[in-house]
């Protein structure tokens, strides 16, 4: 236990927000298990300023568990803390600390783990998987899952250690973000019909968006929906910039929207609508004014974890952490990822999710004792 918490110290101490490099904690990762004589492989983004991690300890026979998190973390800019947010900090209880709860705090427990596999000698693996930007948009760790399925054994579970309490969450929804942009074509208002305003075209868009909202509400959940809260798709828009001034049609906006799709739904099909309903504007747009118009990038796209594929992942965890309850969640995790390549996965680790991107972020340490008794009782399970 006091090797996780040394652990924990150590990965906190990285400032690895997401917009900077995570590469200072992926050496140390690396030192780490190499020290104990794990071979690990990084997969590496697209300008190598950023890796992601994963390794095999124990046997090279497939039926292993992986233990999977992120290294980066959201900012603490513009946050008021009590604590300097790169120490753990213990007071009354808590370990206070930026990614303590989301989710440094299970990477620790699974990094204290390794000694302990190696010392019982599993006759299955664990296999670490250390992601990079999954706070971006869940954007590093496909090709590290791919890598894994060329490389390792295929394990017969994946343990996505996101804070959950140690509840057993087997459903997730499956999510989208879109950027877009348009643009217009300035005139003075008062000359509105021979101008483009990027805003009111915008404004096509989002009504689109309400209509949407609105009609999967009316509508009876489906038996996959129906635990989730809220128990539909939802659509929304969290930010918006647009215009010059109020005598001018706009030249110029942008919007971030993004899609929570519930299990079960054809993720495609939702696609498919909204990129036609942007096409139709920007055909609009463009009879106006040739130069007008609107530029798309769907910028991640998260499936969801259907919960009718959980397998022995759920299997797993319910014998060891003892929950036999149905938890299902709204926010996007790497487990849907996992899933899509085949692995049977769900989501359990220590902490509260409402802890996660919040000042004074904190983990109890009941909870990380709690996450620590689990990784013994998992060694103990895989060297069985």
């Amino acid at each position: 236990m006091q090797a996780a918490r040394d652990i924990l110290n150590r990965l906190v101490a990285f400032p690895t927000v997401s917009h900077d490099s995570n590469l200072d904690l992926v050496d140390w990762v690396e030192a780490y298990l190499a020290g104990h004589g794990v071979a690990s492989q990084r997969v590496w983004n697209d300008d190598r300023t950023k890796a992601s991690l994963f390794a095999n300890v124990g046997p090279l026979v497939p039926g292993g568990v992986i233990l999977s998190g992120h290294s980066d973390v959201v900012p603490v800019e513009g946050q008021v803390w009590a604590t300097d947010p790169w120490t753990v900090t213990e007071q009354g209880g808590r370990l206070y600390g930026r990614g303590t709860s989301d989710m440094k705090g299970f990477v620790a427990l699974a990094l204290a783990a390794v000694p302990l596999a190696l010392a019982r000698g599993v006759r299955r693996p664990i296999q670490i998987a250390l992601s990079h930007d999954e706070e971006l948009g869940l954007l590093g760790a496909p090709a590290m899952i791919r890598a894994m399925v060329e490389t390792l054994p295929r394990a017969s579970a994946v343990v996505v250690g996101e804070p959950s309490m140690m509840r057993v969450i087997t459903g997730q929804k499956g999510g989208a973000g879109y950027r877009i942009t348009l643009r217009g074509h300035p005139v003075h208002s008062s000359r509105l019909p021979y101008g483009v305003s990027a805003v009111m075209e915008a404004a096509r868009l989002i009504d689109w968006i309400n209509d949407e909202n609105a009609r999967v509400q009316a509508m009876v959940p489906s038996a996959l929906a129906e635990p989730f809260d809220p128990p539909f798709t939802t659509l929304h828009v969290g930010r918006f910039h647009g215009g010059t001034a109020n005598n001018i049609t706009a030249e110029h906006a942008e919007f971030v929207m993004e899609f929570r799709i519930v299990p079960g739904e054809d993720m495609a099909d939702w696609y498919r609508r909204w990129e036609a309903k942007i096409a139709a504007v920007d055909a609009g747009m463009r009879r106006v004014h040739p130069e007008a118009g609107i530029t798309v990038d769907r910028f991640f796209d998260a499936p969801p974890l259907d919960p009718s594929g959980t397998g022995a992942a759920e299997e797993l965890c319910r014998r060891l952490t003892g929950d036999n309850g149905v938890q299902v969640v709204s926010y996007g995790t790497e487990a849907g990822q996992f899933q899509a390549e085949g692995y049977a996965a769900v989501i359990c680790g220590p902490g509260d999710i409402a802890q996660a991107h919040q000042a004074n972020e904190f983990l109890e340490l009941s909870q990380f004792e709690a996450g620590w008794a689990f990784m013994e009782r998992l060694v103990a399970d895989l060297s069985a």
